[in-house]
């Protein structure tokens, strides 16, 4: 009996010490990349807690510092929360996950390219012209002030009589086709407020408002106005939004995450966002832009939408240039 007594006893002070006792410390939202922290991770693994603090004192990465955080902050809860001795602690398992990647936003060199409009790069290919009409060259500067005046004509109705709270007249583009007696004016827009109450009134008044300001006697003006499904999908809307969010002052970081997430809803390939001006009110004029995705401005196939925005604040005029990747055809 004394003897199956001791093996007993024996067995029960090997079960005691096999047992461990595990801490852990967690640390969050460190801006360095995975593998750079794994390559530290890797020479203190298994290590004890007197070794692993010489060790990443005599690192030379800038890893070291925060996993040196977190190793500390593991010992002081076993010993103030468990009453362990740090002189017997071990380092059995350390990892690292990969978290969300965020884009820094700098200013850079854009080169010495040539820039030119993505539209008319592809005009004959895949893109066609939002003016469709034939003139004598000595009149085609005349139509071409006309067309603009129509356009602006336009948008001046709309932002003084629709009642917008984001500030977003949501017109994608206007298309002019001109014959000899009619003029068919198409209006592409995302939010068709005119559509909603007194569709046939309002868009009386703007005809009538287009042939006083253009003096159109012999021809017939026709508006017509389309509705687009995805609204945030054409530049043009977008560079509303983020013009809105600016006057307001709003952040411009805080405005192009969230124009890249309307963006990312309309089911679009790439996007491209540039501000250029006194952005945030700084005495020195800067560019900062950001990329989402692909935008291949080189191939001609690609189906690109941009366009350029102006939008005056109290520190000045901020420029907005959007490249949004479409389709590949």
């Amino acid at each position: 009996m004394t003897n199956m007594l001791r093996n007993k006893n024996k067995v029960r002070k090997r079960e005691k010490e096999d047992i461990k006792t595990e801490v852990y410390a967690l640390s969050q939202s460190i801006s360095m990349s995975a593998h750079k922290a794994r390559r530290v991770l890797d020479q203190i693994r298994g290590r004890s807690y007197q070794e692993t603090l010489m060790i990443l004192e005599l690192m030379p990465y800038r890893a070291c510092y925060p996993i040196f955080k977190v190793i500390y902050s593991a010992a002081a809860n076993a010993k103030h929360n468990m009453g362990l001795n740090e002189e017997y602690l071990v380092i059995i398992k350390a990892t690292v996950d990969e978290g969300t990647t965020v884009k820094k936003l700098k200013p850079r060199a854009r080169g010495m390219g040539q820039k030119i409009n993505p539209l008319g790069f592809r005009l004959g290919t895949i893109q066609g012209h939002h003016s469709l009409w034939f003139a004598q060259p000595k009149n085609y500067s005349k139509g071409l002030q006309e067309d603009q005046k129509i356009r602006e004509c336009i948008k001046n109705y709309v932002q003084k009589n629709m009642r917008i709270s984001s500030g977003v007249e949501g017109i994608a583009r206007i298309e002019i086709q001109k014959r000899i007696d009619l003029i068919q004016i198409i209006i592409h827009m995302g939010f068709p407020k005119l559509l909603v109450e007194g569709k046939p009134r309002r868009i009386e008044e703007l005809q009538m408002n287009v042939q006083k300001e253009l003096n159109y006697v012999n021809r017939k003006l026709n508006i017509t106005i389309t509705r687009i499904t995805k609204p945030y999908g054409h530049p043009n809307i977008l560079a509303e939004f983020i013009a809105g969010q600016l006057r307001n002052r709003v952040s411009f970081r805080k405005a192009i995450k969230k124009a890249i997430e309307l963006t990312e809803q309309a089911d679009t390939k790439g996007i491209q966002v540039q501000i250029a001006g006194r952005i945030d009110g700084k005495e020195i004029a800067r560019v900062e832009w950001i990329r989402e995705g692909r935008v291949p401005l080189q191939t001609i196939r690609a189906k690109i939408d941009y366009c350029s925005y102006r939008v005056r604040t109290i520190y000045g005029v901020l420029g907005i240039k959007i490249w949004i990747f479409v389709d590949e055809e």
